[in-house]
């Protein structure tokens, strides 16, 4: 008996996930999502080309279907966001406080989003007078 482990190739790794075995029978299907937000061949149609290089992204405009936080979900797009210790233990603190006191089991990642959803929603609603505007300006 070896004691190596055995472990799938490359092969099988990289396989393609099909429901047709035969290649030339494979059906495409599209997914269809329903957002507000224009998708990346909506934009890039109905945007002359620039010619300084900068791309120039159409502000869309907020309703209420997008208001709320996307909560648990596959997420395509992704931020880095560099934090204080500080920050970080807070954002950890309140993590555990939402699952110890609360019995809410959320990552900090939902956090984040949730409260990002708040201030959007604040800044909409009240413009100049918004905490995040505020905030910035050091108020």
């Amino acid at each position: 008996m070896t004691r190596r482990i055995s472990l799938p190739g490359a092969d099988e790794l990289f396989r393609k996930t099909t429901l047709s075995a035969v290649p030339d029978q494979v059906e495409v299907v599209e997914e269809v999502v329903h957002t507000n937000r224009p998708t990346t061949a909506t934009v890039a149609k109905s945007q002359p080309k620039n010619s300084t290089g900068v791309r120039q992204t159409p502000r869309r405009k907020p309703t209420g279907l997008d208001k709320g936080p996307s909560g648990r979900e596959k997420h395509d797009e992704k931020i880095t966001v560099y934090l204080s210790p500080e920050e970080l233990f807070d954002l950890e603190q309140a993590r555990l406080h939402l699952r110890g006191d609360l019995g809410l089991a959320v990552d900090r990642g939902r956090i984040v989003r949730e409260a990002l959803s708040i201030v959007i929603a604040d800044l909409e609603a009240k413009g100049d007078q918004s905490i995040i505007a505020r905030r910035l300006r050091g108020r």
